[in-house]
């Protein structure tokens, strides 16, 4: 795929999350009661704008961004219609509905890839190969595996993040035998030059789930968790030093995996569905980390909320406005390294 096909393609799926986003925060107002001043994609210099009534609907400039501008979100206001006379708990659905409504995007677009199968793959073990190892005990037919090195296993994501995150370290795996009962495997290695190089190497071969309606809604359901659980675990492994800042991508290096996703696929079906599944991880990413309580971010206005509900008092505004500018100001600073970054990844080649 091109270059500027690439972008185009990766502007338009950044607008259609950010869009979804926003909207999440303007209807949950919108059904409150709660005034819009505005309702912008994209940031910077308007390019055109149009409403004659309350709400003014703008694209802007910069396709980086959005926002939903409510009457009394950022300053004290005296209309009955404002954010900030509006009760706590109704404050607190208006903040959350943008990252739910990123969720729920997830959740659909997981139903679009999850129907295509035939069927799906479980956590239950039916054999392993030469490529394990286990120092103490042994796999056995009809083990369910719920657990590697204490992160849970639900599906086959889960099962794949793991065995990738914990390649490199002997992992102790929690299994449930047919039987009931609960063991613990340790010492548990991968040998990946059997596994990739071989035409019969293989760790594990697991039991198919049949599809149905509902396990094609469970499936989507803990694809969506396991992105999720992800988010978190990746950005546990980022503070604790297991991964370089060199491991985050922002939108340049997404413009990038998209690219590449989009000409991996041996035909237009394949390619739409690789392009689904990386924006499908965009839009969960996306409201995971909105709710992270970081000020600026939608988790950082909801423990202030949070802390009010709890207080039955808001703090003063101001303080709160200060904690926000200050979190804005880092979370540039942080996303200028990370295109930086980025751009040199492209440079390097």
């Amino acid at each position: 795929m091109n270059t500027v096909v690439t972008i185009i393609l990766a502007v338009l799926l950044f607008g259609l999350v950010i869009f979804l986003h926003e909207l999440g925060h303007f209807l949950s107002a919108k059904a409150f009661g709660v005034k819009v001043n505005e309702f912008a994609l994209g940031m910077g210099p308007k390019l055109f704008s149009f409403g004659k009534k309350e709400t003014k609907y703008s694209l802007r400039l910069l396709p980086i961004g959005g926002f939903c501008a409510m009457e009394g979100e950022d300053e004290e206001s005296e209309d009955e219609r404002a954010f900030n006379r509006q009760k706590v708990w109704k404050r607190i659905i208006i903040v959350a509905a943008g990252a739910i409504m990123n969720i729920l995007l997830g959740f659909l677009l997981m139903i679009c890839l999850t129907v295509q199968e035939d069927a799906f793959k479980s956590t239950t073990v039916v054999a392993t190969g030469d490529a394990v190892s286990v120092e103490n005990g042994a796999f056995e037919p009809g083990d369910r595996i719920t657990a590697i090195n204490g992160y849970r296993i639900y599906n086959d994501y889960d099962l794949n993040f793991s065995l990738s995150r914990y390649a490199d370290e002997p992992m102790e795996f929690t299994v449930v035998r047919s039987s009931g009962e609960k063991t613990t495997l340790t010492g548990v290695t991968l040998d990946y030059s059997k596994i990739t190089g071989q035409d019969n190497g293989f760790a594990f071969t697991v039991q198919s789930v049949p599809k149905t309606f509902f396990t094609v809604v469970s499936q989507s359901a803990k694809s969506v968790l396991s992105i999720t659980r992800l988010v978190w675990a990746s950005l546990l492994d980022l503070i604790s030093g297991k991964y370089g800042l060199e491991a985050v991508s922002g939108p340049v290096g997404t413009a990038q995996v998209i690219g590449e996703a989009a000409s991996q696929g041996a035909n237009f079906v394949e390619s739409l569905n690789n392009i689904l599944w990386i924006m499908a991880l965009i839009t969960v990413n996306l409201g995971v980390f909105n709710l992270l309580p970081v000020p600026a971010l939608d988790g950082g206005r909801l423990l202030f909320l949070l802390v009010e509900a709890v207080r039955r008092k808001p703090i003063p505004q101001k303080y709160e406005g200060w904690v926000h500018a200050a979190g804005f100001v880092i979370l540039i600073g942080f996303m200028l390294i990370v295109t930086f970054n980025d751009v040199w990844r492209l440079i390097r080649g």
